[in-house]
């Protein structure tokens, strides 16, 4: 087999010049100003998305498959709720703050969106609802918008980001690994990025 041109079979890596590994969650100042950059746009369907991604702490494939009737069951918008995860077949229940709450309210009354449609209908006419894809879009546009660099955050920001706050005010893991539905401890110890022996400690702390 010939070596240096395209009939070889070998294939550039995917990930050539791309940040690999695990991606940061986004800081405090960097959730608000976003936010604030999505609010001066008045563009309630995106702040709706990204306060509720960083609220939920769902996956991209969790979220985008919300309902209306998923955070707002009656007249209002609920200060909490309880979905099913598709990769696990678990329930997660996750806090809608006050702010979160508004954002859905206003997004639902310009949409008019009834209690079984999407959350967020996809724009593009083969698909029913915001696709993955098309989030992970908007959440590179969100972090660029600020001056980040884009190819180091994806949707897993989004949903480490609340957990990650979280950890650093209180180090109860046990509570984070809750609110992320994770099963093993182990796993919410990868998705925060911590030391091993420094978790296992400070959960050995926090038993009840």
């Amino acid at each position: 087999m010939k070596s240096g041109n395209l009939t070889t079979g070998h294939r550039m890596p995917w990930n050539k010049g791309k940040f690999t590994g695990q991606k940061p969650p986004l800081k405090l100042r960097e959730i608000w100003a976003i936010r604030t950059r999505l609010q001066m746009a008045s563009n309630i369907r995106e702040l709706t998305m990204f306060n509720l991604a960083i609220d939920s702490k769902l996956r991209a494939c969790d979220l985008t498959r919300l309902q209306v009737q998923d955070v707002c069951p009656g007249s209002q918008v609920g200060s909490r709720a309880t979905v099913m995860r598709q990769k696990t077949q678990r329930p997660v229940q996750f806090e809608i703050t006050e702010q979160t709450r508004l954002s859905i309210e206003a997004w639902i009354r310009a949409r008019g969106l009834k209690p079984s449609d999407y959350l967020f209908p996809s724009r593009l006419h083969d698909s029913p609802h915001l696709s993955t894809r098309q989030y992970a879009r908007l959440v590179h546009r969100w972090v660029a918008s600020i001056g980040l660099d884009d190819t180091a955050y994806d949707t897993h920001t989004m949903r480490r980001t609340r957990a990650s706050l979280i950890y650093q005010r209180t180090t109860n893991l046990r509570a984070v690994q809750l609110l992320l539905g994770h099963t093993k401890l182990e796993s919410t110890v990868r998705y925060l990025g911590i030391e091993v022996d420094d978790a296992l400690e400070m959960a050995e702390q926090t038993e009840v």
